[in-house]
C-alpha cells in the first residue's frame, strides 16, 4: 500500500513538473543572412540547415557556433531540403534547376553530386524511414509525381516503381521540405494547387490511394504545405495560402489512418503555416509560418499561438528531445518550454 501511494505521488509530481505549453524560441546568432528552409536536427547539440545561395550550415554545440559554406560551389541554387545523420554526414537537395542531390561525409568540407534530374524537375522535399532508406519527391512530370528512392543513405537514387498520378495543376511545395513523410512501410504525400490531396502508400510506393483534403485549394498558392504523424494513427496537416498569410480558414487538417477519415478541428492555427512537427516528449504539435507559431496539446483539435516569430520549417531532432526551427535572414532557433 505504501509503495503504491509512493508511486502515485511520484507520478503526480512528474506530471506537475511537465510544462503545459511552449514558452517561445531561443534564437541563435548565425554567420549568414541566407533563407533556411532545409532543416535537420540530429541531437540537442547537432543540427544541419540549408537554403538560399547554396548555403549549408551546421552546429555542434547547440547553436552557440556555426560552420557554413556553399554546397558544390552552387551559390545561385536554393537547397531547400537536407537530411543530417550525424556530425559528418548529410544529404542536401535543391529546389529548382539544376535539380540535384549532394552528399557530404566529412562534415561539410566537401560535397559530392549523387544525382541530377531532368530539366523539367522541381524537387520539393526529403524524408527517410530509416538510416538507409529515403525518398525525395518533386512536382509532377507528364502527369505523375516524381519520387526518387535511395537504399544506401543517399549514395544512389532511382525512381520508385509506381509513381502516383497527379491532377492537372496539382503540385507540391518546397516551403519547408516536409510535405512528404516516410514512416515504416508508409508514404504520405500532401499536395496543393488545383487540388489539395493526401496521397498514401502503405507498401513503400508500390500502390497509392488519393484522399481529397478539406484544406483550401484551387490556386497555385494554396494547399497542404507540411504534415506530421502523431504515431497514434493521426496525421496532422497544415498549409493555407502563402499569399494570404493572415487567413485562418481551412489551413489545417487531421487525417485518421486507421479508417481513412478526416476529423474536423475546432480551432486552427492563426494563419498560413508551412511547417509542422509532433513532439512526443510532451504530446505537443508545433506549427510555424510567416506570422507566428502555434501549438496543440490535443492532436490538432485546437491550436494556441505562443510566438509571433516567423519561420519556414520546424523539425524534431533524431534523438527526439528537442524541436528546432529555421527561417529567413539566417534565423535558426530551438523551442523553449
Amino acid at each position: 500500500m505504501a509503495l503504491s501511494l509512493g508511486l502515485a505521488l511520484f507520478s503526480c509530481q512528474k506530471k506537475n513538473q511537465e510544462p503545459e505549453a511552449p514558452t517561445g524560441w531561443q534564437i541563435f546568432e548565425t554567420p549568414t543572412e541566407a533563407s533556411f528552409r532545409g532543416l535537420s536536427p540530429v541531437t540537442g547539440d547537432i543540427a544541419w540547415v540549408s537554403g538560399s545561395e547554396g548555403t549549408w550550415m551546421k552546429t555542434l554545440d547547440g547553436g552557440a557556433t556555426w560552420s557554413h559554406g556553399v554546397i558544390g560551389g552552387l551559390d545561385s541554387v536554393d537547397f531547400r531540403s537536407i537530411q543530417g545523420f550525424d556530425a559528418e554526414t548529410a544529404v542536401a537537395v535543391s529546389a529548382g534547376q539544376p535539380a540535384v542531390i549532394y552528399k557530404t561525409t566529412n562534415g561539410g568540407e566537401t560535397w559530392e553530386l549523387k544525382h541530377q534530374e531532368v530539366e523539367e524537375a522541381f524537387l520539393d522535399g526529403i524524408t527517410f524511414s530509416d538510416e538507409n532508406r529515403g525518398y525525395v519527391f518533386g512536382d509532377p512530370v507528364e502527369g505523375k509525381w516524381m519520387i526518387l528512392q535511395t537504399l544506401d543513405q543517399g549514395e544512389s537514387w532511382t525512381p520508385i516503381d509506381s509513381l502516383p498520378q497527379a491532377a492537372n495543376g496539382e503540385a507540391g511545395f518546397a516551403a519547408s521540405a516536409s510535405s512528404l513523410l516516410a514512416e515504416g512501410e508508409n508514404l504520405y504525400l500532401g499536395s496543393g494547387g488545383t487540388e489539395a490531396s493526401l496521397h498514401i502508400s502503405t507498401d513503400q510506393g508500390k500502390t497509392w490511394s488519393r484522399n481529397p483534403s478539406p484544406l483550401i485549394q484551387g490556386k497555385a498558392s494554396q494547399g497542404i504545405f507540411a504534415l506530421t504523424s502523431t504515431r497514434n494513427g493521426e496525421l496532422i496537416l497544415v498549409g493555407g495560402d502563402y499569399v494570404a498569410p493572415e487567413e485562418t480558414q481551412k489551413n489545417a487538417g487531421i487525417f485518421r489512418t486507421t479508417d481513412n477519415q478526416w476529423i474536423e478541428y475546432q480551432s486552427g492555427p492563426l494563419g498560413y503555416r508551412s511547417g509542422v512537427q509532433y513532439f512526443p516528449r510532451f504530446n505537443w504539435v508545433i506549427t510555424v509560418g510567416t506570422n507566428g507559431s502555434d501549438y496543440s496539446n490535443d492532436y490538432g483539435l485546437t491550436w494556441s499561438s505562443f510566438s509571433q516569430e516567423d519561420f519556414h520549417a520546424v523539425k524534431l531532432s533524431l534523438t527526439e528531445g528537442t524541436i528546432w526551427a529555421s527561417g529567413g535572414k539566417g534565423k535558426v532557433a530551438k523551442l523553449t518550454f
